[in-house]
């Protein structure tokens, strides 16, 4: 490259292009529809600054490898493969390139995974599998292996996808910026400067510890304060039902006011790679805003409350009350509200580091110590921190309802259900 490329960022600072397949890429329609693509899904109904795209993630992402691998030239580490660094490079700035408008909410509607579409674009008749094709023929099937974690080399996997990669350090930092948080802060520099490769390993030197415990901490915060939000959890399920409701209409022989192909075809289950390309959350915005105007009442309202955030509310309750919430779900058909629409159950969980044991979990590469005889430990076993937020599942069980269902619940006929709902966070 004849000029250093340089991208002004509020997370990194800066951003430095050094490579022409990497600005090559950048510039590619596939890699530009990120940018109409928000990061954070629909938290920004909940955080108004989380407006951020993941096109502006996946920079980041790029940037912390570059700088994870420029230290590791720096240090002239042996057990590093240099000839694997335009890989990683490209794996880790293409590695959500197959995110969908509010992508969990869709993924969960339609049962499609992100990671599949990246390699299906990385692969497929796009500019990025010509840019990529450009380094070498098979070039873009090694990326499409990191990116889905079937690459031989462990060490370049685990700089895009492990429990201390690039893809999460970023994510943490630049949504805490973004939502205006503190929890998602943590010393990058530090961990930058500690981990290192090591017989077909990423590992931390020993010293570093306290601060990937800061990091797992940090996580840890996001997931509970940001993430699982309730108001933002209850945004998705809104939208999951929105799209739950068109493709039932679809199945029995609805005819729509307004629909555009894309949308259609993923209704059908029969998208193609040049539909996919197409969605992003502006048409996702206006199919909502058309769909206000539908004939079907329960599409036309939930749309609504979407597009004007009028969310379902939500009450705590005691996972084993199943009898009680069979109660709701009458109760709510009674009063005129469908549950199938109109009430959901959730329990978000999430392990905010996942202890490796041998033939379990072999996919969540652990976080290993090195100390100053050459020995590797995982973590748990040296931090007390770690182990106490490690290897359990925990969560919260919500109910999701409309607020004028209580308006329309008679507390005298039913208080057991009334008194459920009242106790509302």
């Amino acid at each position: 490259m004849n000029e250093e490329k340089v991208f002004k960022d509020p997370v990194h600072k800066y951003i430095y292009v050094q490579d022409d397949t990497i600005w090559d890429l950048i510039n590619t329609r596939e890699f530009q529809r990120l940018r109409r693509i928000r990061q954070l899904g629909t938290s920004y109904l909940t955080f108004h600054g989380a407006e951020h795209s993941r096109f502006s993630h996946s920079l980041g992402v790029y940037e912390i490898t570059r700088k994870i691998i420029s230290q590791f030239e720096r240090n002239h580490y042996e057990d590093w493969p240099k000839e694997e660094r335009l890989l990683c490079l490209c794996a880790a700035l293409l590695h959500d390139l197959g995110h969908g408008p509010f992508s969990h909410s869709i993924e969960k509607a339609f049962g499609t995974k992100h990671e599949d579409w990246s390699c299906r674009i990385v692969l497929g008749d796009t500019e990025v599998n010509e840019v990529l094709s450009r380094v070498s023929p098979d070039f873009p099937k090694k990326v499409a292996g990191v990116i889905c974690k079937s690459y031989s080399e462990e060490i370049v996997v685990s700089l895009v996808s492990s429990q201390l990669d690039a893809d999460r350090m970023d994510y943490l930092l630049r949504d805490a910026y973004f939502t205006g948080v503190n929890y998602g802060t943590f010393d990058l520099e530090r961990i930058l400067r500690v981990i290192r490769p090591y017989k077909g390993h990423i590992v931390v030197k020993e010293s570093g510890m306290h601060a990937v415990e800061d990091y797992l901490m940090s996580r840890y915060q996001m997931y509970w304060q940001v993430y699982f939000h309730p108001v933002t959890r209850s945004a998705e399920i809104l939208l999951h039902k929105v799209f739950a409701r068109a493709k039932h209409l679809y199945e029995e022989g609805y005819t729509f006011g307004f629909m555009v192909e894309p949308i259609l075809h993923l209704i059908q289950n029969q998208i193609s790679l040049e539909d996919y390309l197409l969605l992003d959350e502006s048409v996702m915005q206006t199919m909502l805003t058309f769909w206000v105007q539908e004939k079907d009442g329960m599409l036309r309202d939930m749309c609504k409350r979407f597009l004007d955030r009028k969310l379902y509310k939500y009450s705590t309750f005691d996972g084993d009350q199943g009898e009680l919430i069979q109660r709701m779900e009458k109760v709510m058909s009674e009063v005129g509200f469908d549950p199938t629409y109109y009430m959901e159950i959730d329990f978000p969980s999430n392990q905010s580091y996942d202890v490796y044991r041998a033939g379990e979990n072999d996919d969540n590469l652990p976080i290993f110590l090195l100390d100053h005889k050459e020995t590797l430990t995982e973590i748990t076993h040296r931090s007390e921190i770690v182990q106490s937020i490690s290897g359990f599942q925990m969560g919260k069980h919500h109910v999701y309802y409309p607020e004028e269902f209580l308006e329309r619940l008679n507390a005298e006929e039913y208080p057991d259900v009334w008194e459920m709902l009242g106790e509302q966070e």
